[in-house]
């Protein structure tokens, strides 16, 4: 019997996929439990109309991705900080502070979990960040830290 999964089922397939599973696999659990629909010629077609529309979607997603990282990659951000007598950092500066003066001074909103600074930030001095902003697409910015 063919189906095309509505979910991702252990063993079977992702979301989305047309497989061919036993008769009473299908009919006795994929099919009662909406977990798969039946390969007929109206489901197949809608099932593809989805698929691309997916593949559409993400294609855009990494476009505008690309793009922000070219802008990203022309940028610079300064931050201050309070340093001690010896030159050492009060507190730390991470991928929220840096996203902080991304939004504050350039307009642009890259979510914090997504940056991470390059080595330790020890003092003031200028650091390397690495931006993931798609899984296909990274950028690297310049962090400038100085004292406040």
């Amino acid at each position: 019997m063919k189906v095309i999964l509505q979910e991702d089922v252990k063993k079977v397939g992702a979301k989305g996929d047309v497989v061919e599973v036993s008769d009473g696999y299908g009919r006795n659990y994929l099919l009662p439990r909406k977990l798969a629909v039946e390969a007929n010629a109206a489901n197949l077609n809608s099932a593809k109309v989805k698929a691309e529309n997916k593949a559409r979607k993400l294609r855009q997603e990494a476009d505008e991705a690309k793009l922000l990282g070219a802008q990203l990659e022309k940028i610079s951000v300064r931050i201050p900080v309070k340093v001690g007598k010896d030159g050492k950092l009060f507190g730390s500066v991470g991928g929220g502070d840096v996203a902080k003066a991304l939004k504050e001074n350039h307009g642009l909103n890259v979510d914090k979990r997504k940056i991470s600074i390059q080595g330790d930030v020890t003092g003031a001095g200028v650091y390397e960040a690495v931006v993931k902003l798609h899984p296909e697409v990274t950028t690297k910015i310049k962090v400038e830290i100085v004292t406040a």
